[in-house]
């Protein structure tokens, strides 16, 4: 019998293409500036690897101060009570936003984002959760004003989130990771994710198609977990106010600090042991204070101090010595 002469070809023989978990860069990608283009990225778990603190010190303290000018402008304009609103706000707000570093720190650590690449993804990232929360605070006053009820739900959702942030730490790194996982993520569902990093681009021509790289993942990770903590966040602040300019400007000034604050506090969260626990006695008194609101008069002045306290004993017990057996 004889055999049969199959013409050569020139195309291609055809491969199920692999997927590694762990995103790796790409090498003729744009290497950053100051490292050979031959050396790859050190994958950076925190962030303030190869970032000055100095800067990162100082960028925090210009937008806290902003944010405490802002007050007295408002007090000059608003008046007193006004501006007791906004300084309970902004703290609100500000306290929060350690919950989004938290889950900055599990995202760019499960994919590996170099730490010169992180700043790209958080002002994005930053940039889509002012779009996002500007609509949900619009349609939160909207709410109340139309259906005075709306407090309850709110409410009962405030203190869900203060359950959440005591008892569901670990199942919320769970999901996170698991949507990082750039073979298996809802993501690669929508569009083709490929798991090589390619310089600071969220998208990379691959085969003549587009496809997302982990940058990318990130990004829509940080926005998505974004506003589920925007149903925490947002609720809260109206607790305290319902005045448009001082919900969306407590929040606009919190957010634009929060890049440099991640870059600063990252590597301290390990040794704030008692801070997940403060945030959520913030936010049980938020919650019950929007639920209780028709009973119990709490003046913001009030407000403001509570807050302050407790987010001060718990900076202060976090931070303190353990005590070693001897």
């Amino acid at each position: 019998m004889g055999t049969v002469n199959r013409k050569p070809t020139d195309e291609p023989v055809a491969t199920t293409p692999t997927c590694d978990n762990r995103p790796t860069m790409n090498p003729t990608a744009p290497s950053p500036a100051g490292r050979p283009p031959s050396e790859p990225a050190a994958p950076a778990t925190r962030a303030n690897a190869g970032v000055p603190s100095s800067g990162n010190v100082m960028r925090v303290a210009f937008w806290v101060g902003v944010g405490l000018a802002f007050g007295v402008w408002v007090a000059v304009a608003r008046g007193a009570t006004a501006a007791a609103e906004y300084y309970a706000a902004y703290l609100i707000e500000l306290s929060l936003s350690v919950d989004n570093i938290f889950v900055f720190v599990i995202v760019f650590s499960e994919l590996h984002i170099p730490a010169e690449y992180q700043r790209r993804v958080l002002r994005w990232g930053v940039t889509g959760a002012l779009v996002f929360r500007a609509v949900m605070i619009a349609a939160g006053i909207a709410l109340i004003q139309r259906f005075q009820w709306v407090m309850y739900p709110f409410g009962a959702l405030i203190l869900f989130a203060a359950w959440r942030m005591l008892f569901a730490e670990e199942r919320e790194r769970r999901v996170v990771a698991g949507a990082c996982d750039v073979c298996a993520t809802w993501i690669a569902r929508v569009v083709r994710v490929s798991p090589v990093l390619h310089g600071h681009d969220f998208w990379r021509r691959e085969g003549g198609r587009l496809v997302a790289t982990p940058l990318l993942v990130a990004l829509v990770v940080i926005e998505t977990t974004d506003i589920v903590f925007a149903l925490d966040s947002v609720p809260a602040v109206l607790a305290v106010t319902r005045n448009p300019l001082i919900v969306y400007s407590s929040n606009v000034l919190a957010m634009f600090g929060l890049r440099s604050l991640y870059f600063l506090v990252s590597d301290a969260l390990d040794r704030l042991r008692y801070l997940r626990q403060g945030l959520a006695v913030v936010l049980v008194f938020t919650g019950a204070k929007m639920i209780a609101s028709e009973w119990v008069h709490i003046s913001p002045g009030l407000s403001v101090g509570i807050i302050g306290l407790v987010l001060s004993v718990t900076i202060a017990v976090s931070i303190r010595p353990r005590r070693t057996g001897g």
